[in-house]
This record gives structure tokens, C-alpha cells and sequence, in this order.
């Protein structure tokens, strides 16, 4: 059993909109997810798409598209510096922008647990509007789910985005080659963190915010101004460490780092000692790296200084011939040390 309410299809158990929580009902539901929709989730996005009421958005591009998707399963679901409704919008736009691409809409999936409260859900709702506009993205269609309780933490979020490459060249971790630079769009492991101090009420004396946001601005920038870009890679799960190395394992080429040259703010860094954690690995969700060319390198991180979400960038290691996928880093003291991938889950339900 399926009904359509614009572009959001809603299955059988139906919710019911009782004004505090979500609710199962399995008669009248119907009504009640229409007004849900129509009082708090279309209209904080007002696209046109939507307002046709229809199964699909339809949607005309010119030239080469990028498409990704991906699914936002975090705990708490509002934390220091944003929640889980900003994490999903940025966390796809960003996956676009490392692909090249300009993004241009997107599609979002709410799988509601009964129970959520309404006003929680509209302050989410609310942020996807608000992180959505900062970025310049549309939201053209969506879907929405109410399943029981306990069998959802709360919220879960699924998006695809769509953009349209702007690069001139393929990015890709392919395109290196000796010689390059790698940049550093700034501070590293505050998004882990501070997921992982509001879950678990850590009270720390600073409190530490996520660096959640866009960064779709600063790299199109990076093109616009005929920068050639080989390589870019946001820095989620798996942090810093992981993305150098997956670049270096796919491109057959060995990256050298300089760990005084990474920017760990102080009271992140307290807390990952306190833990026992390496920030190198922890999540970040507005922190990315571009591989560019040593001649052009200081072009590229004068653009990048110019924009809020890589107002630290900074150079922070160089590629190499060498063993294949190695990645190391030159210590304060001059000693290298062997960075590997992060191995299973260092800090669980953080995206």
C-alpha cells in the first residue's frame, strides 16, 4: 500500500501528526503525514519541484554531471556547531565540489522513528533549509518514512546531490604525479570530537564545535582562477590519514607529510590525548585536501585563505616516487613515522 503526497511517498504503517511527536497510526495517518509535509517539510524548502506534487523532480543539465549519494546515521542528532540535518546537506555538497562539480540539487530521505518530537524535526528541517541556501543547492525531491520505535535512533537522513563538473582536467587520485603538493584546508578533529563529547557528556573546559559547513565556494574558486586541481578529498570518516592514503594506494605514488605543519586546534588536541586518540584519524566534515602542482601551489592556497571554510589552508606534504600507498610523517623531532588507514570504527555514529 503507497500514497504520494508531493514528492515524499509515504508506506503503510501511516504516521500520525498528533503536533508533539510522530506517532503510528494505522487508520487517518495519511491526513495526518500530509500535514506533516505540507507544515514543516516543503515549505521550508519552497522549490518548485516540489510543488508539483509529483513522483520525480525533472530536472534539465548541460554537460557532464557528478552524482553521489550517501547516509547520515548520527548520534546525538544536534551537536556543537551543527546537527544531523546541516550534516547531511554539506556532507553531500562537499562529496560533489571533490569531484569537480558545481552542485545543483539534491534529494533527501527522512526515516523517522515514532516518537521524534515535531519541534526537533522542525529545527532539522529547518537547518537542511538553512545549509542548503548557504550552499546554493536546491532540494527537488525527497521521501519520507515513519517506521517503530526503537527502530530508527530517532532520525535517519539519506541524500543524492547532483552537480555539473566545472573541472577542466579528471580529479582523481590518477591525475598526481611527482612532485606535488598537498594542501590542507585547515584545522583538523573537531567534528569527531565534538559528536563524540555531546554523546558520551564528556565536560570538557572548552567546548568543541564541529567544523561542519560548505566548502563547494572554495575549491570552484580554485577552478575559476585556472588552477590545476589533480586531486581533491574531504576528510570524513577515517580523517586525514585514511584519505592520504587511499590517494596514494590508487595513484601508485608515496606522500610525505609534516606533522608540525598540521593544525590541531589545542583543546582538540587535549581531548584526543585525554582519549587516547590520533587526530590524523578522526572525522572532520568541512576539512578537505587539494593536490596541485608545486608551481602552483601558492596561487592555490591564497584562493583558498580567502574563504571562510579554508581560511587555514595550508601545505602540509609533497608526493613522491617511492613504495606505492605510503604515507608517512616527519615528526617534530625529524623522525618519520608509518601512517596507515584507520581500521574499523575509531568514534562510531559520527556521520
Amino acid at each position: 500500500m503507497s500514497r504520494n503526497t508531493s514528492d515524499f511517498t509515504l508506506t503503510c504503517p501511516l504516521p500520525a501528526y498528533t503536533g508533539d511527536t510522530i506517532q503510528l497510526a494505522h487508520g487517518g495517518g495519511g491526513r495526518a503525514m500530509a500535514r506533516l509535509i505540507d507544515s514543516i517539510i516543503r515549505p521550508a524548502f519552497g522549490d518548485t519541484e516540489l510543488e508539483r506534487r509529483h513522483d520525480g523532480a525533472i530536472v534539465a543539465f548541460d554537460g557532464p554531471l557528478a552524482f553521489t549519494t550517501d547516509s547520515y546515521v548520527v548520534q546525538p542528532l544536534v551537536f556543537p556547531g551543527g546537527d544531523i540535518g546541516t550534516l547531511a546537506i554539506n556532507g553531500t555538497v562537499n562529496d560533489l565540489a571533490m569531484c569537480g562539480a558545481r552542485p545543483l540539487c539534491l534529494s533527501i530521505g527522512l526515516i523517522l522513528e515514532e516518537g521524534l518530537p515535531i519541534e526537533l524535526l522542525r529545527r532539522i528541517v529547518g537547518s537542511m533549509r538553512d545549509a542548503a541556501t548557504a550552499a546554493g543547492v536546491r532540494l527537488v525531491t525527497g521521501d519520507t518514512k515513519v517506521v517503530d520505535r526503537g527502530k530508527a535512533d530517532g532520525l535517519f537522513i539519506n541524500t543524492s546531490g547532483i552537480g555539473q563538473i566545472v573541472s577542466p582536467t579528471p580529479i582523481c587520485p590518477g591525475s598526481i604525479e611527482s612532485g606535488d603538493v598537498v594542501i590542507l584546508s585547515g584545522d583538523i578533529g573537531r567534528h569527531g570530537m565534538a559528536v563524540m563529547a555531546a554523546r558520551e557528556g564528556f565536560g570538557f573546559e572548552t567546548v568543541i564545535e564541529s567544523d561542519c559547513a560548505p566548502v563547494a565556494d572554495a575549491v570552484l574558486a580554485l577552478f575559476e582562477a585556472g588552477v590545476e586541481v589533480h586531486c581533491l578529498r574531504d576528510l570524513t570518516r577515517g580523517g586525514l590519514a585514511s584519505a592520504l592514503v587511499e590517494i596514494a594506494e590508487t595513484a601508485g605514488l608515496a606522500i610525505t607529510t609534516d606533522e608540525a605543519a598540521i593544525p590541531v586546534a589545542d583543546h582538540v588536541l587535549a581531548a584526543c590525548e585525554l582519549l587516547g586518540l590520533d587526530p590524523l584519524h578522526v572525522a572532520n566534515e568541512g576539512r578537505f585536501i587539494a593536490i596541485v602542482p608545486a608551481d602552483q601551489v601558492e596561487q592555490a592556497r591564497d584562493i583558498l585563505t580567502q574563504y571562510s571554510s579554508s581560511s587555514g589552508a595550508v601545505v602540509i606534504g609533497r608526493v613522491h616516487a617511492g613504495n606505492g600507498g605510503e604515507v608517512t610523517c616527519r615528526g617534530i623531532l625529524g623522525v618519520e613515522r608509518t601512517i596507515d588507514m584507520l581500521s574499523g570504527e575509531q568514534l562510531p555514529r559520527i556521520c
